[in-house]
């Protein structure tokens, strides 16, 4: 029994031996595999090793062979850099967490990161790990890892205590001190940054390193000399970027050290942060130069400190102020010091530049603010300046020089302190010759009276009664004028003023305006006898003496002054001569009159005075008994000027010689003819009346009724009514009572709107509603008067509706009659007139083309004054500006600075730098602006767009600083000039752009 079972155990296990056999021979090659696809991981060949890990994995159910496989497929994953390698991981931790390889899986991954440089990964798996379950090697390792990502992430207080956990390991203790002692610089500890440095100072691979840190440092612990030793050393095996720092900490510290020429090679080497200087860099190798006594340098360097609004940027721009006035660039350095004066970090810095600012507006001129403005807030914010007693000197003088009256008078009229008083007579003075150029008589006079109540100065009490005399002049006051032109010459200051020399001239004229006729020639004698330099006064005063003894019937006097006058061949020539052939018929020298007149007409085909001269000399002939030269030359006047006012006359004159010849029907003719064409005019009332008489005599007075009645304004019956209603009003005019003389000519031609006066009537009408303020009511009177015949009132109507449409600023009315008055007038002043406001009417309807004919016809006639002249040259400039045509607008400009005052003047300056600065002339552009700065400061507009053509010209001349300066300080300073603020901000935009792209670091 017991050998069956002892056999039955045995067959047993043979079975069980060759079903184990089967499965350990499975199991082997398994574990043959994994120990393959192991020694594949470790030879870094993880493509493969993963693949047989995941085969085995797959095959086998054993589970710690599972989690061998698990783990290192994950970490080959890692290693492959495969997207899912982390998710492997995870999934290993969780589906094995007894595997003893879990605290390796993370100590592995870490380790792996960090040596990729993926600190941050690194540093995540790490924290996983379990540091007791570490090894002592282990633990340094991860405590110095661990470390280090932390420094690398800039997490310095969790950096440095696994840093101090390491200090003193023989792997990991140098590296540790190396970034404790990086950690204590950064953070501006010195002495512990020393410490450390200094133990690991025998190492070579920190030696490099060490330099730079160690020049910095004593650097910024003010060891400049020690820093400069430590930077030159360093420098010899520095990289690009570490030199550049060294150069600036070397610079700086030669800087600092006040060896200037020293620290500028080294300060020019630094590249700056990200390739650009800081405003900082640019005003300390500016300073550095400025100390040199280089100053052209030191201002390329601090004109580069753009926008900046720092103690640094203040220091910079005194300095570049300093350097300015070094090279005698005072406009420039005005900008520089008004710049450091507006900042307050250094008080100061601050009052020096001011003061210098204040000083340099007196010396040149300022468009941002008033002279005087600039000086008194000076002195108000800085009451105890040592140097208040010269600015109040330059405060008075300023009053003056810079010509800017208006600011300077509103100042004045709320300081009026005695030491002010001297200021305000010559600041009302010239305040009233400004507004006197302009044309506002009223307030010139008001400023002339104050100057003259001041009379702190003789001389210039003197010149304000003068110039009150010429305002009185000018507002038609010839009595008051005249009263003040004597006070003037009974001054004894007088003869010291430049307006002397021209006095008896002015009274002359005072004289001639109020008829006194005797006295003006003997004005005009005096000022003959003693003036030889001035030819256009001399010319005219030979005229106005000539026409003087005319009218007091001094014909040989009045002849020998004419003959002076053309002799001088001047102006007003032809007038002389013909004025000296009218005397000599008053002096019973007919036929030299007769000849002096034949002459004229040689001698002056294009004078204005033709037709007069024909008209006259066909009167000699009749005088003369010579009726048919006289018909010829009436013939030739009536052929040559068609449209005359002699025709109507002329005809007349002809009809009567007939009439006297007893040539009947050729009479009749011209009378009818003059009827027709003249109708209401006294000519043709003179016709009818005597065409009268021939019929009469001739027994065809049913004939001459036929003839009148078609004429249509001659009523026979109604004649004595018709004269005797127009003599009643015609002597309420003629008595200047006014509304009288208006009800009167109403009630006139209300009865006889066609009578034989109708002519007369509607201008004596119209002319009194003018006179009594009803200028519209005046308007169809006058029309009447124009719309007929050229007639004696033809021109006085057409240039009063000319006033009036002009005031009316009925542009296409006033047009219309001023072309009229042009072709008609015979009063040269009334075709100047006309032409004037052509032009000016032209060109407020933007005519420009018509504007300017009109201006250049202004400009042709010699005998337009300086205010004409440069009302027309600014059209004809203005205008060519808005046609876009610069040629012509720089000739006109031109010229408009040789005659205009005031602001044309400011214009004409104006438009000089602006093209100058389109042909590259920058300094000279410069200049002009300075101009108009010093000389036309009360011309704000101008001087405010005179700084942006300023700002364009220092950025062409590469002076960046000056240019962006004054293109804020205008947009800053100029808020109502709205067209100009925004070119100046359209300019500042453009030159920042461009600065952004090219402000590199080199400061050349």
């Amino acid at each position: 029994m017991k050998q069956i079972k002892r056999l039955l155990f045995l067959l047993i296990f043979i079975a069980s031996s060759n079903t184990f056999s089967q499965k350990s021979a499975i199991y082997s090659n398994d574990l043959e595999d994994f120990q393959r696809a192991v020694n594949l991981y470790k030879n870094n060949q993880y493509q493969s090793a993963q693949i047989i890990f995941d085969k085995v994995k797959a095959i086998n159910n054993n589970a710690d062979i599972q989690a061998d496989c698990a783990y290192y497929s994950a970490n080959c994953a890692i290693h492959l850099g495969q997207a899912n390698a982390d998710q492997m991981m995870e999934r290993f931790i969780a589906e094995y967490p007894t595997s003893p390889k879990q605290n390796q899986a993370y100590t592995e991954v870490s380790q792996f990161y960090f040596e990729q440089g993926n600190y941050p990964q690194s540093l995540a798996w790490s924290e996983r790990v379990d540091m007791n379950s570490l090894s002592y090697e282990e633990l340094e390792k991860h405590n110095f890892q661990r470390g280090y990502c932390y420094f690398s992430a800039n997490k310095k207080k969790e950096a440095t205590p696994y840093f101090n956990k390491v200090i003193k390991s023989k792997k990991y203790g140098s590296q540790a001190k190396y970034y404790l002692g990086f950690m204590a610089y950064e953070g501006d500890d010195y002495k512990k940054a020393n410490d450390f440095f200094n133990e690991v100072a025998g190492e070579e691979k920190y030696q490099e390193k060490l330099s730079y840190f160690q020049a910095d440092m004593s650097f910024k612990s003010g060891n400049f000399q020690k820093a400069i030793e430590l930077g030159q050393t360093a420098m010899v095996k520095s990289n690009a970027a570490e030199k550049s720092e060294l150069n600036k900490i070397i610079g700086e510290s030669y800087f600092n050290l006040k060896q200037y020429d020293k620290a500028i090679p080294f300060l020019r080497e630094y590249r700056g942060t990200k390739g650009k200087w800081s405003n900082t860099d640019y005003y300390q190798t500016g300073y550095a130069y400025y100390k040199q006594e280089d100053y052209n340098s030191a201002i390329a360097q601090f004109n580069k400190i753009i926008a900046g609004k720092d103690a640094v940027a203040q220091n910079a721009y005194y300095h570049l102020g300093e350097s300015y006035m070094k090279i005698d660039k005072k406009q420039e350095a005005l900008n520089a010091f008004k710049n450091a004066s507006e900042m307050e970090f250094d008080l100061k810095i601050q009052e020096d530049a001011y003061l210098n600012y204040a000083k340099l507006s007196y010396e040149i001129g300022n468009s941002y603010q008033s002279v005087p403005d600039v000086l008194n807030f000076f002195m108000t914010k800085y009451p105890n300046s040592l140097n208040k007693t010269e600015l109040q000197t330059l405060l008075v003088n300023s009053y003056i020089t810079s010509k800017n009256y208006k600011e300077a008078l509103s100042l004045l009229e709320k300081n009026k302190s005695f030491g002010n008083k001297l200021a305000y007579q010559k600041v009302t003075f010239y305040r009233g010759i400004e507004l006197y150029t302009d044309g506002d008589y009223q307030q010139a006079l008001a400023m002339f009276k104050k100057s003259i109540a001041e009379q702190n100065n003789d001389k210039f009490t003197a010149r304000a009664t003068f110039w009150k005399a010429e305002t009185e002049y000018g507002l038609d006051n010839f009595n008051d004028a005249l009263l003040s032109f004597k006070q003037f010459a009974g001054f004894a200051d007088a003869k010291s003023t430049p307006e002397y020399k021209n006095i008896n001239y002015n009274i002359g004229y005072a004289y001639f305006k109020l008829k006194e006729y005797e006295q003006a020639g003997n004005s005009f004698q005096a000022y003959v006898e003693a003036v030889k330099d001035d030819n256009v006064r001399l010319n005219d005063a030979y005229l106005r003496l000539g026409d003087s003894r005319f009218v007091t019937a001094k014909y040989w006097p009045a002849m020998e002054a004419y003959n002076k006058s053309m002799e001088m061949k001047g102006i007003d020539a032809d007038y002389a001569a013909f004025q000296k052939a009218i005397s000599y018929g008053f002096v019973a020298k007919n036929d030299r009159k007769i000849q002096d007149f034949n002459s004229f007409l040689q001698s002056y085909p294009k004078s204005q005075y033709r037709d007069d001269v024909l008209f006259e000399l066909g009167n000699t002939f009749v005088t003369e008994g010579k009726t048919d030269s006289a018909i010829k030359t009436y013939e030739q006047l009536i052929n040559e000027f068609k449209k005359g006012s002699f025709i109507s006359k002329a005809m007349l004159r002809q009809g009567l010689i007939y009439y006297n010849d007893e040539k009947d029907d050729l009479a009749i003719a011209k009378f009818k003819k003059i009827a027709a064409e003249y109708p209401n005019s006294p000519e043709a009332l003179e016709a009818v009346a005597t065409a009268r008489l021939i019929y009469v005599d001739n027994g065809k007075v049913s004939e001459y009724g036929d003839w009148v009645k078609t004429l249509g304004y001659i009523q026979v019956s109604d004649a004595e009514l018709d004269n005797d209603t127009y003599e009643a009003a015609e002597k309420q005019y003629l008595q200047n009572n006014v509304k009288q003389a208006i009800s009167s000519l109403s009630i006139y031609l209300a009865k006889f709107p066609n009578g034989n006066h109708a002519l007369k009537a509607n201008f004596y009408l119209a002319q009194s509603y003018y006179a009594d303020n009803l200028a519209n009511n005046s308007i169809p009177n006058y029309e009447y008067v124009i719309s007929k015949s050229r007639n004696e009132f033809t021109e006085q109507a057409l240039a009063r509706l000319c006033e009036i449409y002009l005031k009316k600023e009925d542009a296409t009315k006033a047009i219309v009659v001023l072309k009229r008055l042009e072709t008609e007038a015979d009063f040269p002043q009334n075709v100047t007139f006309a032409k004037s406001n052509l032009m000016k009417t032209y060109y407020e309807s933007k005519d420009y083309l018509n504007a300017v004919i009109y201006a250049e016809k202004v400009l042709a006639n010699p005998k337009v004054d300086d205010k004409v002249k440069s009302d027309a040259q600014i059209i004809v400039a203005r205008s060519a500006i808005k046609s876009n045509d610069e040629t012509k607008a720089r000739i006109a400009y031109v010229k408009l600075q040789t005659i205009a005052k005031g602001e044309l003047a400011a214009e004409a300056l104006y438009y000089d730098a602006y093209f100058k600065n389109k042909d590259s002339k920058f300094e000279e552009s410069n200049e002009v602006v300075q101009k108009i700065a010093k000389e036309y400061s009360g011309y704000k507009y101008f001087g405010a767009k005179g700084l942006v053509v300023m700002a364009k010209n220092f950025y062409g001349l590469k002076d960046s600083f000056q240019a962006t300066y004054i293109l804020e300080s205008v947009i800053k300073n100029f808020a109502n000039y709205t067209d100009v603020v925004e070119e100046a901000q359209k300019e500042l935009d453009t030159i920042k752009a461009i600065e952004s792209k090219t402000n590199s670091s080199i400061g050349n």
